[in-house]
């Protein structure tokens, strides 16, 4: 098994390691981006990276775990939410989904990256490990909605979140092209991010509803 990282409390000095490596795996993938690399671009010794994280793998773990783990603690606080509708609770999963891929593409472009070259067993087993994590807790969600009759019985959840998944991150990826297409040129930087933002989320939302609802 893999060495045990914290993923919570990270301090600063590896936080600072944690983000450096982010960077360096979305521009080099995991096997092109070496310890040493990462530690010069983080102004540290390879040492101080095995001694916080034991090894590459132990890096790249913590990474996912840092950058994973905020999604499971929402879904978590929207189950114990009473006072939001089963629908209303699936909303703000959508509006969470979507500005954490806005804040955090380097790591959803590391993830599609390496399960598309398939080449290492490690990150397979671990994106797995936290992709079997989070579905089964958005699970819990929709049970909630199945259960006061609104959603329907029969819901795909790995489909669901392959749809969730693939059409954020690939509108992200491509938002400069959707912004030509669309004639937004002349829109100012932050206007067309909050007007991209707003489109992806009521897309999604139309299609939740589709897939969902009975």
């Amino acid at each position: 098994m893999f060495t045990e990282i914290r993923t919570m409390g990270f301090n600063e000095k590896q936080l600072q390691i944690i983000r450096t490596a982010e960077a360096l795996f979305a521009q080099k993938g995991y096997e092109g981006a070496s310890v040493r690399d990462i530690a010069e671009a983080a102004g540290v010794n390879s040492a101080m990276i095995s001694y916080y994280f034991g090894s590459k793998e132990g890096l790249i773990k913590a990474l996912f775990e840092e950058r994973t783990t905020d999604m499971a603690l929402k879904v978590d606080a929207l189950l114990r939410n009473d006072a939001l509708s089963p629908w209303e609770k699936i909303e703000s999963l959508i509006d969470d989904y979507v500005d954490r891929i806005a804040a955090k593409v380097q790591f959803h472009k590391i993830m599609m990256y390496e399960q598309m070259l398939e080449k290492n067993s490690f990150l397979t087993q671990l994106l797995n490990e936290l992709r079997m994590r989070n579905i089964e807790k958005v699970r819990a969600l929709l049970k909630q909605g199945q259960d006061a009759g609104i959603f329907n019985e029969h819901i795909d959840v790995s489909f669901l979140m392959f749809t969730i998944f693939g059409t954020v991150t690939n509108a992200y990826f491509n938002r400069d092209f959707y912004r030509l297409t669309k004639g937004l040129n002349d829109m100012d930087e932050v206007t067309f991010q909050l007007e991209f933002r707003t489109r992806i989320r009521n897309h999604i939302q139309k299609i939740f509803k589709a897939l969902l609802e009975k």
